[in-house]
């Protein structure tokens, strides 16, 4: 009984295994068969192993792709601009004197015709009231001698009819002929000067309106040069008081590059943004394209330093176009991102610029296939000749080659047309349909997984691996 109850708990409670414990039909062996055995055993191990390690391929690369979808494209030139008044004008002195009284602050609203400052006018009055004096006396003169031109003509009549009478002599006659042409040469001299003194009388009271200075247009004072109190000398230079600038209308002076600025026409519909407001697109067309750089109306010293300036510097071309501006909320000297849009494309099929392949002509002939090079010998002509691409036709073309993965995940090439390209997406206008997908480029496994896990080899910085 006792020896039934052993056998049963050994049957049950099974005796640990030894670590590395080999199998119980090795253990039934003898020892030298069973060494021989273990010998075999591990041989065939490292030869498996081997042989796996030898046969070890690289991980298949994974294709990195992006979906054909649906959107508008724009094409455009893009340029860096600067908001200027639509019209500024810079209010001076015509009148030299002091400042008696300045009517206007920065950032005042005026009217045409306004008043914005007064100039001591004690000169200019004087001034005045001399040229009405002088005008006065010259008057005062021709009014003596048109008396003494009546006076003349009658004395000339009693000569005439005298000496048609033989009362007097021919020498009395031609005395008093003579003194009544004198009399009305006097009268002709008197009359331009009183047409000189009327003009030196008008210039008198043009001097005493230009002591008030009012504002020529509709505008904003944007800068107040001169203060009350000021001498100002008008015979010297025009000095300004005041600027104005008409801010209701603003223009944007764009600077394009001379590689752009053959695109760009009068016209183009145009977009802009402000730093200020990136959010906020500001439309317009584009009114005119100047046709010489600004450095244009510096002037320059020599022809050879103009050449060797303009060689080394970039050439820009100005782009005017104007916005409305109601709210003030454009300001000068503002720099606006602009973007002048050479075509567009809505609702269109739209894929990345980087899936796009190798550039192929379109259609069957000699143009497309491209040209072939005439054989140099009987040996050369018997071996098949490679078509050189024609320049020409895919110059003129619009096809691409694509990869676009198939039903079976595997990609295959296909001749696609394209249409608009911005450089980060292109239209497609023939060969892809919605939701296809395009082979944008290829990521091995393991590089996918290092930048999954964002690790590092262990060897990187020794096997040239990517250091931190």
């Amino acid at each position: 009984m006792s020896a039934r109850r052993g056998l049963y708990t050994l049957a049950l409670t099974p005796r640990p295994a030894a670590r590395h414990e080999c199998p119980t039909i090795v253990k039934l062996l003898p020892s030298s068969r069973r060494n021989r055995l273990l010998l075999a055993i591990a041989a065939l191990a490292l030869i498996a192993g081997g042989a796996a390690w030898a046969l070890r391929k690289p991980a298949a690369p994974s294709m990195a792709t992006s979906p054909v979808t649906r959107g508008n494209l724009e094409q455009t030139v893009d340029a860096t601009g600067v908001i200027d008044a639509y019209k500024l004008v810079s209010v001076g002195a015509q009148a030299s004197g002091q400042i008696k009284r300045l009517t206007v602050q920065l950032g005042d609203v005026v009217k045409q015709g306004d008043l914005i400052a007064e100039i001591d006018s004690v000169t200019q009055e004087n001034s005045l009231k001399n040229a009405q004096a002088a005008l006065e006396n010259i008057r005062a003169q021709r009014a003596v001698q048109t008396a003494s031109l009546k006076e003349s003509e009658l004395a000339f009549a009693r000569q005439k009819e005298m000496l048609a009478a033989e009362a007097t002599s021919r020498s009395e006659y031609e005395s008093a002929e003579a003194n009544l042409a004198s009399t009305r040469a006097q009268i002709r001299a008197l009359d331009a000067q009183i047409r000189q003194r009327e003009t030196e009388l008008g210039t008198a009271q043009a001097n005493l309106g230009y002591t008030r200075i009012t504002a020529p247009i509709d505008g904003t004072v944007v800068a107040v040069v001169a203060e009350e109190g000021r001498t100002v000398n008008a015979n010297q230079s025009a000095p300004t008081i005041v600027k104005l600038a008409r801010l209701d209308l603003v223009t944007v002076n764009a600077e394009i590059s001379e590689a752009d600025v053959v695109k760009v026409k009068p016209g183009m519909p145009v977009y802009f943004t402000i730093l200020g407001n990136p959010d906020h697109r500001y439309e317009a067309k584009l009114r005119t394209v100047n046709p010489a750089p600004a450095s244009i109306s510096t002037d320059s010293t020599s022809s050879s330093s103009s050449s060797s300036s303009s060689s080394s510097t970039a050439v820009y071309y100005n782009a005017l176009f104007d916005v409305e501006n109601p709210d003030g909320t454009l300001r000068i000297d503002m720099t606006a991102q602009v973007s002048v849009m050479l075509a567009q494309a809505t609702d269109a099929l739209l894929i990345p610029t980087v899936a796009l392949g190798p550039k192929v002509a379109e259609g069957a002939g000699p143009a497309a296939a491209g040209t072939q090079r005439a054989p140099r010998s009987k040996t050369e002509a018997q071996r098949p000749q490679r078509r050189q691409p024609d320049a020409a036709a895919l110059a003129k073309s619009s096809s691409y080659m694509v990869r676009v993965v198939g039903k079976d995940g595997q990609p295959e090439p296909r001749k696609i047309k394209v249409g608009l390209n911005n450089g980060s997406n292109v239209e497609v206008t023939e060969g892809l349909s919605e939701g296809e997908l395009v082979v944008v480029g290829e990521v091995s496994a393991g590089d996918k997984a290092n930048a999954r896990s964002g690790q590092r080899s262990p060897m990187g910085p020794m096997m040239g691996g990517p250091r931190r």
